[in-house]
């Protein structure tokens, strides 16, 4: 991983502790159990358990180096900086250029996006195109497909 600042909400942050917390403790615990269980099984070479619990134990591992790493670069960042001014936390409101349709969005940090429930990263190419715009005006970024012209119709 670079050293590279990870943007979240207190939230976020305090569910990456909790999480991470969990893992050290019990989840380490837990499998610690499963490995002396499978290994009480006999030969290794051939026990299906303890190569599930190792591959469980490697991927449980991993998930904490990421953890810690996300932790330590967390810069945590509160909600709706400037009133009106699209940033992180920002709620937006967009309508693609010829159509009545719009669609709502929540600006977070990349950690925490999650399209089905309408967070986007600032970093996306839409989440960067909306960063710092207000309502009314007029953008346009690039897409697979070409690009996309879209107006702001509410910041909150």
């Amino acid at each position: 991983m670079t050293d590279q600042e990870t943007v979240v909400s207190q939230e976020k942050f305090d569910e990456m502790v909790k999480e991470l917390e969990e893992l050290k403790t019990t989840r380490r615990t837990e499998i610690a159990k499963n490995l002396e269980y499978a290994r009480s099984l006999g030969d290794l070479s051939e026990n299906a358990e303890y190569q599930e619990a190792r591959e469980l134990q490697a991927a449980t591992e991993e998930r904490i180096r990421k953890l810690e790493e996300l932790v330590k670069r967390a810069k945590i960042v509160s909600d709706g900086a400037k009133k009106g001014v699209v940033g992180f936390g920002s709620t937006v409101t967009i309508s693609k250029e010829g159509s009545k349709d719009s669609h709502e969005y929540i600006i977070v940090g990349s950690e925490e996006a999650d399209m089905r429930a309408r967070k986007l990263s600032h970093v996306s190419p839409l989440g960067a195109a909306l960063m710092n715009k207000k309502k009314g005006d007029v953008f346009t970024f690039e897409t697979p497909g070409g690009k996309q012209t879209y107006t702001i119709q509410k910041v909150s």
